[in-house]
């Protein structure tokens, strides 16, 4: 199974553009929808064309419907490029702590979040082999 989340966007291009800059990716593009392929050659994200698309007002306006956490090492790069390739900061967070997050806008409105210092793979794949045993198999599923 593969997950992609999808976006939808008045302005493809620039949504598009602004997630393959963050997964330092690349764009395959046709007239109504855009797949967002990530650096490792996979399929992350999807952008289609809705042309009157009503961008969330976080956290007090329109709703959003779903929104990413990307996970990182050193907040600050992450910020900068995230600005550079065109979000908007909506709640600054310490980026000297040890942990935190910051919370943004891309292009077409779509909160997100970067998050520091959370688990890393190696921290959660230990804690879910702990819990669940090898392999992630769940007892209480047959």
């Amino acid at each position: 199974m593969r997950s992609v989340v999808v976006f939808d966007a008045a302005d493809l291009p620039a949504e598009s553009g602004f997630w393959s800059g963050m997964l330092d990716g690349h764009v395959f593009a046709d007239e109504t929808f855009h797949s967002v392929i990530d650096a490792a050659g996979e399929w992350r994200i999807g952008v289609q064309l809705a042309p009157e698309h009503v961008s969330p007002e976080w956290p007090d306006g329109a709703p959003q419907q779903v929104h990413l956490d990307l996970h990182v090492e050193d907040p600050k790069p992450a910020h900068e490029q995230a600005t550079r390739l065109g979000a908007r900061l909506l709640r600054a967070g310490d980026l000297d702590s040890d942990e935190g997050h910051q919370v943004y806008a891309d292009p077409a409105g779509h909160p997100f979040c970067i998050g520091w210092g959370h688990p890393s793979r190696e921290a959660l794949a230990a804690f879910v082999r702990e819990r669940w045993g090898q392999a992630g198999a769940r007892p209480d599923r047959p």
